[in-house]
Formats: structure tokens, C-alpha cells, sequence
């Protein structure tokens, strides 16, 4: 006798999802967004969202506006049920249904150089440290440097290792020398302290079999900035803006940065061109020069 076909409502969903999801090797924190997500929904419905129908879609987008979500919020939730119905479910025809709300960009909270000097020096460990020059010194995410492993310190090339970027991708990221030199450093600190192991984590949690949590490197930034009294809302993904953002002002090429970023998009690396200060303070007005002739016009002669 054939054996029957599962469908997605004869099988547990919520364990479809996950191993869709760990087959394209999305980071942990992915994970728990689009499982928190996809949770919301089903509690809208009150039914399995295998289930769902158009008409289901549109009312929980409709109930979503209503309640006064945030679009940021809003949008998380499009992307964890466009996946569950193009990938686990195969409704595509579900997904096309799911619309993603437009809202204005706010610019990137920059620190200057300056300002990331004395972050660092407020810092309370050589881990803390170094955990946060990665942060600015290569410009990762914070899911990024929770993630990192001892052996993806490429020293012959001087590049570190991403394997889990955002969507799963991999990249190279750059490795300056200070940036070696300290993680050298927090190497030796953390062997003879028993938490570091070459086939681990680079920074470890409380736990050693576990990494530092995003949560902890969040804590970490925001006790350090208060301690150097930077008045300014900050968190790790204020260092990778303002890596991108000194490196424009310093002249590297935009589309450089957009690889060093690990984005697809290049627009999305232009939106540093709107607060890179220093390059506008370099361009000379054209005021400026015509009252240079004026001045020059006015001179008495010789």
C-alpha cells in the first residue's frame, strides 16, 4: 500500500519552519523573530496559519494599522509570513498578498571618532573591548560578533570570517592590525583565564559552550557610553554606522563599503553619504567664490 503524503496541517509546522529555516542557515536571532512573528498571526487567527486564506491576510494587516503598529514592526512580521507561505507552506499566492508599508528612513546615529575613542576606553573588560572594536573595526552586526569563532580570524589575509550574515550569506570582513593585535590579546587574557578554546567561541558567555548573547554586547555599549558621557542614543549597530560613515568621509568608495557591509543593496550604503559631516565641510561653497571676485572687484588697484 502507498503511504500517504504529509501535508503541512499533518505535521508539526512550527518544526517545518525551523529546519526550512536552518537549512538556509538563518542566524539564531532570525529564527526566534520569524517564530515570535508567525506566533502573532496564529494568535490573530486563532487556527493554524496553514489555514489562512486572503481574506485572513488582509484582516490582520488591516487589524495591525488599526492598532497603531509600528511599520518597522509591521514589516518584520511581512517578511517571517512571506517565508512561512513561499517556503514551508508553498503558497506563493498567500505571500503576494502580504504588503509591506513604506516609511521614511531616519539617519543613522553616528559617533565621531573622538567619541568612539573614549566608548572603548569606558569599556570594563579586555573582552568587552575587543568584542566592540570588532564591532567598528569591521563594521559587523552585533548578531555578526556574537557569532564569530575563534578560527574565523583569518591572520595570513587579514580578513575575518562571516558565516552567518544577515540572511544567512557569507562575506569577508576586514581585519586591520590594531584589530588583530587586540584580539591577540584577548586571546592570550581569555586561554589563561580557561574561557577561550581554537574551536570556539570568540567571545564566549557566561557559559563557555555558548556565545556572548546580543543582548549582553547591548548592555556593554550602553554602560560604556554612559560612563564616557555621550549623551547621544547609542547601541552596537551605532559602530558599524559609524565605521561606514568615517570611512565615506575618508574617501573609500561607496560600493567598497557596500561589500565591507554585507549589503545587496547600494542605496541602502548611500544613505551614509547623509551624514558623513566631514565631506561636507571639505566642498567649497560657490558663495564663497563669488564673493572672492566680489572682494577681488572692489580692491582698489595699484
Amino acid at each position: 500500500m502507498t503511504k500517504p503524503v504529509a501535508t503541512p496541517s499533518s505535521v508539526d509546522l512550527r518544526q517545518r519552519m525551523i529546519e526550512d529555516m536552518d537549512m538556509r542557515r538563518f542566524s539564531r536571532e532570525t529564527r526566534r523573530n520569524y517564530l515570535r512573528d508567525v506566533g502573532r498571526f496564529a494568535r490573530f487567527l486563532g487556527r493554524s496559519p496553514d489555514t489562512a486564506t486572503a481574506e485572513d491576510i488582509r484582516q490582520f494587516q488591516i487589524a495591525q494599522h488599526d492598532a497603531g503598529m509600528p511599520v518597522p514592526t509591521m514589516n518584520s512580521i511581512v517578511s517571517a509570513l512571506r517565508f512561512l507561505f513561499t517556503i514551508t507552506l508553498d503558497r506563493p499566492d498567500l505571500a503576494r498578498r502580504l504588503v509591506r508599508a513604506k516609511h521614511p528612513r531616519n539617519l543613522p546615529i553616528v559617533l565621531s571618532q573622538n567619541e568612539v575613542a573614549r566608548l572603548l576606553d569606558a569599556t570594563t573588560s579586555l573582552k568587552h573591548r575587543a568584542a566592540l572594536s570588532v564591532a567598528y573595526g569591521a563594521g559587523l552586526r552585533v548578531a555578526e560578533v556574537a557569532a564569530l569563532k575563534v578560527s574565523d580570524i583569518d591572520s595570513e589575509r587579514m580578513l575575518l570570517r562571516i558565516e552567518r550574515g544577515k540572511g544567512g550569506r557569507y562575506r569577508n570582513a576586514m581585519l586591520s592590525n590594531d584589530l588583530l593585535i587586540m584580539l591577540r590579546a584577548w586571546w592570550k587574557a581569555g586561554h589563561q583565564q580557561g574561557v577561550m578554546h581554537k574551536a570556539g567561541w570568540l567571545f564566549p558567555g557566561q557559559q563557555v559552550t555558548k556565545p556572548i548573547s546580543t543582548r549582553q554586547l547591548h548592555r556593554v555599549v550602553v554602560e560604556a557610553a554612559r560612563v564616557a558621557g555621550i549623551t547621544k542614543h547609542v547601541g552596537p549597530h551605532t559602530l558599524r554606522h559609524s565605521f561606514a560613515t568615517h570611512l565615506l568621509e575618508d574617501g573609500t568608495d561607496v560600493r567598497v563599503i557596500q561589500v565591507l557591509l554585507g549589503h545587496t543593496k547600494l542605496e541602502t550604503t548611500a544613505l551614509y553619504t547623509k551624514v558623513a559631516t566631514r565631506m561636507v565641510r571639505r566642498v567649497t561653497s560657490p558663495l564663497d567664490k563669488v564673493m572672492a571676485l566680489m572682494e577681488a572687484k572692489a580692491a582698489p588697484g595699484p
